[in-house]
């Protein structure tokens, strides 16, 4: 398995260590529940650093992106962040990534971690393709990623950077500081809650960790780990690409049409066009147990006897005090409210259909 330049930090933490795609990776250091809470209530850090980063260049850097992603980024500005979709050829989506606009003819992408791979050889494709003036490189080894999320974490951030956090948006980033360290900080995050994601060189975000975790161990941060954050992002209805998405899903089947410009031509068009034509069998829904039991990826969802889907992930939500999760059902058995079934062992246990997202922070 390969490691992040924090493992030994995980290890001295006692942190239970997993794989995940092919990455040793902290799943917990005391419980899942302790550190949701945490991040919730006050703040949490988390290594991120398995993640991908895909540097794009060059006078047609702008046009690449424009044919290879879902949505119209012709208007983004320097310093902003925007959500995108990465599709094959038959509309499937590769990758939901975040495109980081930091210079003029000059981008950066962050991939999930095990799509790091498949989004460089498809872009490159398209890059090849279409004889674009602009390169690719694939900067991930070299560079550090660390998630510091909750309501105090603003607080704690400000402590170790010249800049004033206050004026960074949503979905925005700002070059600076942390710890006198060079670093990229943005507002955004993967929990529901206020946070920063902060990129960094590879060999210097160990000591960017440490200096966290001293600014804030006192206010009630903790290191969390790839459960929490699993359980705070299905809370705030966030999908997980493998899980909850595949190559074989589309946007329009689950809450991402809404990256889609279809004034713009792109990658996986004509073929998402055709599936938008004649419309979607099944749709990514939240639902949450009024029966005994936690839903789990893989068990079926049944309506009055007969199966309409399957669960993509499933879990106890420590907010909310009850089993929540997503699945894909048949898209006539989406309303809210719609009482359906799931199929846990070899049990029946009654659940109904609710609006995502489970969980909204008061801002």
């Amino acid at each position: 398995m390969k490691k992040t330049p924090l493992y030994d930090r995980h290890a001295a933490l006692n942190a239970k260590i997993i794989d995940f795609g092919g990455w040793a990776m902290p799943v917990q250091y005391t419980s899942v529940i302790e550190e949701h809470r945490a991040t919730r209530a006050n703040a949490a850090l988390f290594d991120i650093c398995h993640m991908g980063e895909i540097e794009v260049k060059g006078p047609q850097a702008l046009d690449l992106l424009q044919f290879a992603l879902t949505r119209d980024l012709a208007g983004q500005k320097t310093g902003q962040v925007k959500l995108s979709a990465l599709l094959n050829d038959r509309g499937g989506i590769i990758d939901d990534l975040t495109v980081y606009k930091m210079d003029r003819d000059f981008y950066m992408l962050v991939t999930n971690a095990t799509t790091r791979e498949p989004d460089f050889q498809r872009i490159r494709s398209l890059l090849e393709e279409k004889k674009f003036d602009a390169s690719l490189a694939d900067v991930s080894d070299s560079t550090g990623k660390l998630d510091l999320q909750g309501p105090r974490s603003e607080e704690i951030l400000q402590t170790l950077t010249p800049d004033d956090l206050k004026t960074i948006r949503f979905y925005w980033f700002i070059p600076s500081q942390v710890a006198g360290i060079p670093a990229i900080i943005s507002r955004s995050g993967y929990t529901g809650e206020d946070g920063f994601e902060i990129y960094a060189a590879g060999e210097e975000i160990g000591a960017i960790w440490d200096s966290l975790m001293d600014a804030g161990t006192g206010l009630g941060m903790k290191p969390a780990g790839l459960g929490a954050r699993d359980t705070l992002r299905l809370e705030s209805g966030m999908m997980l690409n493998g899980q909850d998405i595949t190559q074989e899903t589309c946007p329009l089947e689950v809450p991402y049409a809404w990256l889609v410009d279809w004034s713009k031509d792109f990658a996986g068009k004509p073929a998402l066009a055709a599936i938008r034509e004649r419309g979607v069998r099944k749709k990514l829904a939240g639902f949450e147990m009024t029966g005994r039991g936690i839903a789990r990826h893989g068990y079926p969802v049944t309506k009055d006897g007969r199966e309409i889907g399957s669960v993509t992930s499933g879990t106890f939500s420590p907010t909310l005090n009850k089993a929540i999760g997503l699945a894909f059902v048949n898209s006539e058995d989406t309303a809210p409210d719609t009482e359906i079934s799931i199929g846990i062992r070899d049990t029946v246990s009654p659940a109904k259909i609710v609006p995502l997202p489970f969980y909204k922070r008061q801002k």
